[in-house]
């Protein structure tokens, strides 16, 4: 099993249009970007999207992803839908997981799109392709509904927070204790304080909460400093940024 980085900004992304600050300013002239917030999960053959970022075209040109076998949504904030109108003419019936007020609130916004809607519930595992994979509850208000999601395969535990602010349900936390990989939102440093993301404290007390055993942030806005400086102080994900596991697989990936 692999999992890849595709996006890990936030809704704007880095650099933001408009914005002239250290961060996007660095980005820009030295030619790197945070596209926005998607996860691929890999197992044989088989390709899921975490979100559709509307970054999700470049995404799957960079990786060289002809067909996704199935998308999970979290929950229905464009940043994390949108790009599924990338599949318009390339890809028919694309198979959809998310829960049902998930599923109602973004399809308001897909009427133009015909994807195969499957309905799962929090903390009711399915089995695809091999793997093990869970939803479960976050809190990111004012939404009703926001998930996070874990993948089990072969003894290997991959969990992604989803967008949330540090008030997650205990249910959540025990469904995601001990976990191998840790994939978390942090919007900012730690002097950053947010009604409904994590800051980088906040995000890394949730690992050590759940016992991970390794970490990578995500989901950043240009609020951190420049990758090359961000990246000695703290475990922010790059794009493009892959992590293997089974029997062949090189630990030296994880942070």
């Amino acid at each position: 099993m692999k999992v890849i980085l595709l996006g890990t900004g936030d809704s704007p992304g880095t650099p933001v249009v408009g914005c002239h600050c250290k961060t996007c300013e660095d980005a820009r002239k030295h030619g790197w970007e945070r596209r926005r917030f998607s996860v691929l999960v890999q197992n044989g053959s088989k390709n899921i999207v975490i979100d559709t970022s509307p970054d999700l075209r470049t995404q799957l040109l960079l990786t060289g992803i002809d067909r996704v076998d199935a998308v999970f949504w979290t929950h229905c904030h464009y940043d994390h839908f949108s790009g599924f109108g990338d599949f318009y003419r390339v890809q028919r019936d694309v198979k959809v997981y998310t829960s049902p007020e998930v599923h109602e609130d973004i399809e308001k916004y897909m009427e133009f799109m015909k994807y195969k809607k499957i309905e799962i519930e929090s903390y009711e595992p399915i089995e695809l392709f091999d793997m093990k994979i869970t939803l479960f509850d976050v809190n990111h208000p004012p939404l009703r509904k926001s998930h996070g999601i874990k993948i089990e395969n072969d003894g290997f535990r991959v969990v992604v927070s989803g967008d949330t602010n540090r008030d997650v349900p205990q249910k959540s936390i025990s469904e995601i204790e001990n976990t191998d990989l840790f994939i978390v939102e942090a919007l900012a440093p730690e002097t950053y304080r947010f009604r409904k993301h994590m800051n980088s404290s906040e995000a890394l007390s949730l690992a050590r909460q759940i016992n991970a055993r390794k970490v990578v942030l995500t989901h950043l806005g240009h609020f951190f400093p420049p990758h090359t400086v961000a990246v000695k102080k703290y475990p922010v994900g790059r794009d493009l940024q892959c992590f293997s596991f089974g029997q062949d697989a090189e630990l030296n990936e994880f942070f």
